[in-house]
């Protein structure tokens, strides 16, 4: 195994609590079609002849056979199995890119660097060049005028003169899609279509990410979880089959001797503070140590924050989740969009 040891950014950087969109942003998406620039996320770039095998070794899925009609999640794990990263990869012509959080971006693509030794492959942290943009609901008469084609399924990916796009996974029943391209003719074709798509905040984007139940690490969470506690094998950022890579051996061992006491679910919790990622969670039954802790968080529509969180699936069975301490606001659970396995 490849023990890397580095670490990607210090410890105990504190969280930044979610913006609260409007109840108008909500409804720009769910009633129409909106548009959101992202800047919550950085992207990391790898060329060279061997970057596909070098993020093969690496990362938690596929890179070697990552075709340029798809993109997959993957993930970054340290030597304990533990996320460093969670990203979106895809190719762009002779390029692989990583989307990743923007608070880990550089480290990630500094740590990468470190072990590329005898490879020929460079890695660059292109969040200054590019422009990451989000689509949600009726989008696809606009999008059609950027691109010649657009993507018939998740996690395609369709290339042109304006960038990438890419589905991504539905959220509150309306279809996604995230642009990539140049900053500079990102910025002008925006303009464009002012006129014809609602522009809303980002946090809208985090919302439907937690309705999509597809988590984010951000330097908040960095090395709390196993994949698995936060679904990447259902959400197949996981491929079992594959060579070694950083934490193999424990990701791997949790999937097949059924060790997967804890999983991610979707919940609401009615606080007047802002929710942040890190924050632990206490159950009714045990009030002296956490059962869980929030994974990612976003203003909810109606008032309140919308989470995903980790959590023992044992506290799920009965009494009840509250954030911060035993005696704090409730979490009210809700179906994930996907089902997960039966643990044994």
């Amino acid at each position: 195994m490849n023990e890397q040891n580095a670490q990607v950014s210090p410890a105990g950087t504190p969280s930044q609590a979610p913006s609260h969109p409007a109840a108008a942003e909500f409804d720009a998406v769910l009633s129409r079609g909106a548009f959101m620039p992202l800047d919550q996320f950085g992207l990391i770039d790898a060329v060279g002849d061997d970057a596909a095998s070098f993020l093969h070794g690496q990362l938690t899925n596929d890179v070697q056979h990552l075709d340029a009609a798809s993109a997959r999640l993957a993930g970054y794990c340290s030597p304990k199995g533990r996320l460093l990263a969670s990203m979106l990869t895809w190719r762009a012509a002779d390029t692989i890119r990583l989307l990743v959080s923007k608070d880990l971006t550089a480290a990630v693509q500094k740590r990468l660097s470190m072990f590329v030794l005898r490879a020929k492959a460079k890695l660059t942290d292109a969040t200054d060049a590019v422009a990451v943009v989000g689509f949600a609901g009726d989008v696809r008469a606009p999008l059609a005028q950027l691109f010649d084609a657009l993507p018939d399924g998740v996690h395609v990916h369709v290339a042109g003169p304006a960038g990438s796009l890419i589905r991504v996974p539905d959220a509150a029943a309306r279809p996604r899609y995230l642009w990539i391209g140049p900053k500079a003719l990102v910025q002008e074709k925006l303009a464009d279509l002012d006129g014809k798509l609602a522009r809303v905040s980002p946090g809208v984007w985090d919302w439907l990410d937690i309705h999509a139940g597809e988590p984010r690490i951000t330097q908040a969470v960095l090395e709390q979880f196993v994949p698995q506690m936060v679904n990447f094998d259902v959400l197949e950022g996981i491929n079992f089959r594959k060579g070694c890579y950083p934490g193999q051996e424990v990701v791997a061992r949790s999937q097949y001797r059924g060790t997967i006491k804890r999983r991610m679910a979707l919940a609401h919790v009615a606080a007047e503070e802002p929710v942040s990622a890190g924050t632990e969670l206490f159950h009714s039954d045990d009030p002296g140590q956490p059962c869980g802790m929030v994974v990612n968080a976003a203003g909810a529509p109606k008032g309140g924050f919308d989470v995903l969180a980790e959590i023992k699936l044992a506290a799920l069975e009965s009494g009840s989740v509250h954030l911060g301490a035993a005696d704090g606001p409730e979490l009210v659970f809700q179906p994930l969009p996907y089902a997960l396995p039966s643990e044994v």
